[in-house]
């Protein structure tokens, strides 16, 4: 165990582990970088090749073998099997190469780890909390390993980007989260900790699979699922009271829901809600200075009117309502597209809304006149052809719903159309960034919500801005965690989204990018725990004996560097 706090990264640390033990831990393992007074104390000779390497020369190596691997897959089996073996390196790789290992260890590639989980697990990283084994959640989160977890991230794996259910496979999204909490906003490895809630699956092809690693059941639903979410919720507060809890990919009927129950028990919220919409958010705020229409003249058309559709509109709303429209008519500015169809009175039955849906549907008159499908509903093209849409954003995991015709369209009465397809992973985005650059004549302005290849702009080659949540979320963490924030209200996140409008490349050049590069994430993230201790601070969040000058220096004291520690045999 380490003898000291994961953010006392300056000191050295002391254990009583040595030979393969100290070898096989991840946060204390250096491979070849052990120097030959640790070899001596720690009975490392003959364990290791005799010749004494930096990090710098490890980072090298590993960045070679990881190039040289066929494809993506591939590549990211090997950081995870780093990730397991020695942390420190692993987050030296990826805190100078991020924007070539962001698309390997999360979108896109992160999607393909999960459906092929079971067949490359090969060791324990996290907690897998299944329902038969309830009663034992709260001696299993006992152990004294995770004495330091101030960040957990959590999933039942219901709803894995736009690939659906993929039972315990679900685990590669708190794992690939909480390597960009540490890898952009500082926190160290000891402090994350990933779970996933096994409550079955519905996932034939994994109940199918001999292979598969998880609990070989229908989902449990109902209220037998609603106690095995409040029991751990119980377990996690009373284990750490101080703890952060990131919930990740729950399906639409539970993430609100469990959000709106658990939001002002702890120090929680749920990424696909609102880090999603605070990201959409600051990449909008950065879009309508490039277009010169005002934030009030915008009129938004939203594909998917789930969770994440509704928190990106619920958030967008109170920006129009901050930059002077009222309530009503902040709203009327949404229209909000599902698989029915445009939400809308006399056209939607209310009644099977979700509560968080409902206050998007469309007044009748607003629509009257509107032609009508074959189903009696209105859908995407003709919601564009009527409502004149400045914006259109995508997290309806269709891929392709934003076609030619739609783009054009949009386009015809728009002279900067703002186009975000933001559904993960790449095979699920709502179109191409080269195509809707193409349909439009140039003009669109353009967020994905995964990497894509650069596309020709003007004659020059131009990446699409990758509208990802991981702008929002490690910053926002570091934040909560740094500053002991008891709860996450939806200002903090507003104040999240500004602050990465405020860096914004276009605010200088209209043909720059809307967003940073991603390379820049910890420094994005750095900014972004500035803006939301500084929210906090005016709302009253944070402890008395917390002064505005103080915040700065408890958020860069909580930022940790991936470098080697000396390491010490502890005495007996």
């Amino acid at each position: 165990m380490l003898a000291r706090s994961p953010a006392d990264h300056a000191h050295a640390v002391s254990t009583h582990l040595q030979e393969f033990d100290v070898l096989s831990d991840p946060l204390l393992n250096k491979g070849t970088a052990f120097s030959e007074e640790e070899r001596d104390a720690l009975r490392l000779h003959g364990l290791l090749p005799p010749s004494v390497q930096t990090l710098e020369e490890q980072v090298a190596r590993r960045l070679a073998a990881l190039r040289a691997l066929p494809g993506d897959l591939e590549r990211y089996v090997m950081l995870r099997e780093l990730q397991d073996s020695n942390e420190t390196l692993f987050y030296a790789i990826l805190t100078d190469h991020i924007e070539e290992l962001l698309p390997l260890i999360y979108t896109p590639t992160v999607g393909q780890g999960c459906q092929q989980f079971s067949h490359l697990y090969r060791r324990p990283r996290g907690l897998f909390l299944s329902y038969p084994h309830k009663d034992l959640i709260p001696s299993i989160l006992s152990h004294p390993r995770f004495d330091a977890v101030e960040a957990i991230v959590v999933t039942d794996g219901e709803r894995i980007l736009g690939l659906g259910d993929q039972g315990a496979g679900g685990m590669g999204i708190p794992i690939g989260k909480l390597a960009l909490y540490v890898g952009c906003g500082g926190l160290h490895p000891a402090a994350t900790l990933p779970i996933t809630l096994d409550v079955g699956t519905d996932n034939q092809a994994n109940l199918d699979d001999p292979l598969y690693i998880g609990w070989r059941h229908q989902r449990v639903r109902g209220q037998e699922y609603d106690d095995f979410i409040a029991a751990f919720v119980a377990a996690v507060k009373a284990r750490w009271p101080h703890v952060l809890l990131q919930w990740e990919d729950f399906a639409k009927h539970n993430a609100t829901r469990l959000l709106e129950r658990y939001r002002d028990e702890l120090c929680t919220f749920n990424d696909d809600v609102q880090g999603t919409a605070a990201i959409a958010t600051g990449t909008l705020l950065a879009a309508v200075q490039v277009t010169g229409a005002p934030l009030t003249e915008q009129r938004i058309v939203v594909f998917g009117a789930g969770s994440a559709g509704c928190g990106i509109s619920a958030l967008l709303r109170q920006a129009l309502q901050d930059a002077g429209l009222d309530a009503a008519e902040a709203a009327r500015r949404f229209y909000l597209v599902d698989r029915d169809g445009l939400l809308a009175e006399g056209l939607t039955d209310l009644d099977n809304l979700q509560p968080f849906q409902r206050g998007f549907a469309q007044p009748a008159e607003a629509v009257a006149g509107w032609p009508r499908g074959q189903g009696g509903g209105i859908g995407l093209l003709e919601t564009i052809r009527q409502a004149r849409p400045t914006a259109l954003i995508g997290v309806s995991g269709q891929p392709g719903a934003f076609d030619e015709e739609a783009v054009r369209e949009m386009a015809r009465h728009c002279r900067r159309p703002i186009i975000f397809p933001l559904s993960n992973p790449t095979s699920r985005a709502e179109a191409a960034p080269a195509d809707l650059m193409r349909w439009s004549d140039g003009r669109a302005v353009i967020g994905t919500g995964s990497p894509f290849p650069a596309f020709e702009r003007d004659g020059e080659a131009f990446k699409a801005d990758q509208t990802n949540n991981s702008y929002i979320f490690p910053g926002l963490g570091l934040a909560a965690i740094a500053l002991r924030i008891p709860r996450i209200t939806d200002s903090l996140f507003m104040a999240a989204a500004r602050a990465v409008a405020a860096m914004s490349p276009a605010r200088h050049n209209p043909r720059a990018n809307l967003l940073p590069p991603v390379g820049e994430l910890r420094r994005v993230s750095y900014h972004v725990a500035l803006a939301v201790g500084l929210q906090a601070f005016r709302e009253g969040l944070l402890a008395a004996d917390i002064t505005q000058d103080e915040i700065e220096h408890r958020i860069r004291a909580k930022v940790w560097t991936p470098r080697y520690a000396p390491l010490h045999r502890a005495a007996s």
